[in-house]
């Protein structure tokens, strides 16, 4: 698996004209491989436009991006397997499906790899297993599933080509509190099948605090921070600061603790909140407490 780097990012628009822009100031970072990384920060924190340059959508105006220590734009006729060893899947994926029936559409990616078609077959069966498809909707048209559904076959396209590196943006963006939590959980099962390092974008602090293991903070095209979820959850203040907040469960445990309750301040998740509360009842109990 790889390791990707970036070594003084920068991008500009607009360059010359009035609207020039940076939109990605000088970022360092280094994401190890297998890793789970959650990006987050507000609308115009430039973390789309990092993400675009990961897999050589968008060239640097300065710096690089390296896979496996070689910079990506060393060579560009390489460009196309660079692409294959890094899937990014766009917000709202599902608009970019266009093949007759699900298995070509999940299949497209792998025949531009220049797979047999046994190892194309292979690869839309294993997917579409990974995200919950079942067969009987491999030779249905994508255009006649539910929204939840076509996600999922746009997801799968890009799993298919086993890319080392999975970025995902949004992924879960308008889908109801089940439909996100699959999504979740389909990813997590790909990451457990290949080993993949996993770059998940997102809005909400909840599905980042519970399935993140580092989070990479933007704003105003800066890395902000970058570090574990709990060392980034605890700046509080700083976040909110930028205009971000910690997860929903963390300001309930907050309040609770002012209201004297002996709950840690490392609390980021519905289960962790649970757990610790029904400690706090058991020992109450054994005390002989009502």
């Amino acid at each position: 698996m790889a390791t990707l780097q970036t070594e003084g990012l920068t991008y500009r628009y607009g360059i010359g004209t009035p609207f020039e822009k940076t939109a990605v100031d000088h970022v360092d970072l280094e994401i190890p491989s297998g890793s789970f990384v959650g990006v987050i920060g507000h609308t115009g924190s430039g973390k789309s436009t990092l993400i675009q340059h990961l897999n050589g959508l968008l060239k640097p105006t300065e710096g690089s991006v390296k896979l496996d220590g070689v910079d990506i734009w060393s060579d560009k006729s390489g460009m196309r397997q660079v692409r294959f060893r890094i899937g990014l899947v766009f917000q709202y994926p599902e608009y970019q499906i266009f093949e007759e029936t699900v298995a070509r559409d999940i299949a497209f990616g792998p025949r531009n790899m220049g797979l047999t078609e046994d190892e194309v077959q292979e690869r839309v069966r294993e997917t579409a297993a990974i995200v919950g498809l079942s067969e009987e909707l491999l030779e249905q048209s994508p255009f006649l599933l539910s929204g939840g559904q076509k996600r999922r076959v746009a997801i799968a396209g890009v799993m298919a080509m086993r890319p080392e590196v999975l970025i995902l943006d949004e992924p879960t963006a308008g889908l109801d509190p089940h439909g996100r939590e699959e999504i979740l959980r389909e990813i997590h099962a790909y990451r457990e099948k290949t080993g993949s390092t996993i770059l998940l974008v997102s809005h909400s602090m909840e599905d980042v605090a519970r399935h993140a293991e580092r989070i990479l903070v933007m704003n105003a095209g800066k890395v902000f921070c970058y570090d574990t979820v709990q060392n980034v959850f605890r700046r509080a203040q700083e976040l909110q600061s930028i205009g971000l907040a910690v997860p929903q469960i963390t300001r309930v445990c907050a309040a609770l603790r002012a209201q004297g309750l002996p709950i840690d301040d490392d609390i980021f998740t519905v289960e962790q909140a649970k757990e610790q509360l029904l400690a706090l009842y058991r020992k109450k109990e054994a005390k002989g407490g009502c």
